[in-house]
Protein backbone atom coordinates (compact mmCIF):
# COMPACT_ATOMS: atom_id res chain seq x y z
CA UNK A 1 0.00 0.00 0.00
CA UNK A 2 1.16 3.35 -0.81
CA UNK A 3 2.26 5.84 2.02
CA UNK A 4 -0.55 8.79 0.04
CA UNK A 5 -3.15 5.66 0.12
CA UNK A 6 -2.38 4.94 3.69
CA UNK A 7 -2.58 8.50 4.56
CA UNK A 8 -5.52 9.46 2.99
CA UNK A 9 -7.19 6.62 4.39
CA UNK A 10 -6.13 8.00 8.03
CA UNK A 11 -6.49 11.29 7.01
CA UNK A 12 -10.81 10.65 6.63
CA UNK A 13 -11.24 8.18 9.25
CA UNK A 14 -13.21 9.77 12.25
CA UNK A 15 -11.13 9.49 14.58
CA UNK A 16 -8.66 11.28 12.91
CA UNK A 17 -10.85 14.42 12.23
CA UNK A 18 -12.30 13.75 15.62
CA UNK A 19 -8.91 14.49 17.43
CA UNK A 20 -8.47 17.39 15.02
CA UNK A 21 -11.50 19.21 16.03
CA UNK A 22 -10.46 17.92 19.67
CA UNK A 23 -7.26 19.92 19.58
CA UNK A 24 -8.10 23.01 17.92
CA UNK A 25 -10.84 23.66 20.86
CA UNK A 26 -8.28 22.42 23.68
CA UNK A 27 -6.00 24.97 22.21
CA UNK A 28 -8.55 27.85 22.24
CA UNK A 29 -10.05 26.76 25.53
CA UNK A 30 -6.38 26.84 26.90
CA UNK A 31 -6.57 30.46 25.80
CA UNK A 32 -9.81 31.19 27.71
CA UNK A 33 -8.71 29.16 30.83
CA UNK A 34 -5.33 31.66 30.27
CA UNK A 35 -6.83 34.84 30.34
CA UNK A 36 -9.28 33.53 33.01
CA UNK A 37 -6.62 33.10 35.50
CA UNK A 38 -5.07 35.67 34.53
CA UNK A 39 -7.19 38.58 34.10
CA UNK A 40 -10.07 37.04 36.44
CA UNK A 41 -8.70 35.22 39.02
CA UNK A 42 -5.70 36.36 40.04
CA UNK A 43 -6.00 40.25 40.28
CA UNK A 44 -8.54 39.90 43.38
CA UNK A 45 -6.04 37.39 45.21
CA UNK A 46 -3.33 39.53 44.54
CA UNK A 47 -5.30 42.37 46.00
CA UNK A 48 -6.25 40.59 49.01
CA UNK A 49 -2.70 39.74 49.36
CA UNK A 50 -1.61 43.60 49.60
CA UNK A 51 -1.74 44.16 45.58
CA UNK A 52 0.25 41.56 44.53
CA UNK A 53 1.04 41.49 41.29
CA UNK A 54 1.60 37.81 40.91
CA UNK A 55 3.31 38.42 37.31
CA UNK A 56 6.04 40.85 38.74
CA UNK A 57 6.76 38.22 41.14
CA UNK A 58 10.35 36.44 40.47
CA UNK A 59 13.93 36.70 42.27
CA UNK A 60 16.70 38.34 40.92
CA UNK A 61 19.35 35.87 40.21
CA UNK A 62 21.89 38.03 38.79
CA UNK A 63 21.17 41.28 37.65
CA UNK A 64 21.07 43.15 34.88
CA UNK A 65 24.24 44.82 32.99
CA UNK A 66 24.62 47.43 30.19
CA UNK A 67 25.37 44.60 28.03
CA UNK A 68 23.05 42.04 29.61
CA UNK A 69 19.12 41.85 31.09
CA UNK A 70 18.60 40.38 34.55
CA UNK A 71 18.48 36.59 35.08
CA UNK A 72 15.44 35.96 37.21
CA UNK A 73 13.65 33.24 38.80
CA UNK A 74 10.14 34.01 38.31
CA UNK A 75 7.96 32.04 40.32
CA UNK A 76 4.73 34.34 39.87
CA UNK A 77 4.45 33.29 36.51
CA UNK A 78 5.00 29.79 37.50
CA UNK A 79 1.91 29.86 39.83
CA UNK A 80 -0.31 31.27 37.24
CA UNK A 81 0.74 28.74 34.82
CA UNK A 82 -0.02 26.24 37.41
CA UNK A 83 -3.50 27.63 38.51
CA UNK A 84 -3.83 27.61 34.39
CA UNK A 85 -3.03 23.74 34.47
CA UNK A 86 -5.54 23.18 36.98
CA UNK A 87 -8.32 23.84 35.66
CA UNK A 88 -7.66 22.48 32.36
CA UNK A 89 -7.06 19.43 34.23
CA UNK A 90 -10.40 19.69 36.18
CA UNK A 91 -12.54 20.84 32.97
CA UNK A 92 -10.94 17.95 31.27
CA UNK A 93 -11.60 15.41 34.31
CA UNK A 94 -14.88 16.56 33.94
CA UNK A 95 -15.32 15.81 30.41
CA UNK A 96 -13.82 12.41 30.76
CA UNK A 97 -16.67 11.66 33.60
CA UNK A 98 -19.38 13.03 31.88
CA UNK A 99 -18.21 10.86 28.39
CA UNK A 100 -18.16 7.47 30.93
CA UNK A 101 -21.12 8.22 32.58
CA UNK A 102 -22.95 8.41 29.24
CA UNK A 103 -21.21 5.20 28.11
CA UNK A 104 -22.13 3.38 31.24
CA UNK A 105 -25.70 4.36 30.09
CA UNK A 106 -25.82 3.16 26.36
CA UNK A 107 -24.93 -0.01 27.50
CA UNK A 108 -27.56 -1.14 29.36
Amino acid sequence: MSIIKEFKEFAVKGDAVDMAVGIVIGASFSKIVTSLVGDVIMPPIGLILGGVDFKNLKIVLKAATDSAPAVTLNYGQFINTTIDFLIVAFCIFLVVKGINHLKKGTTK
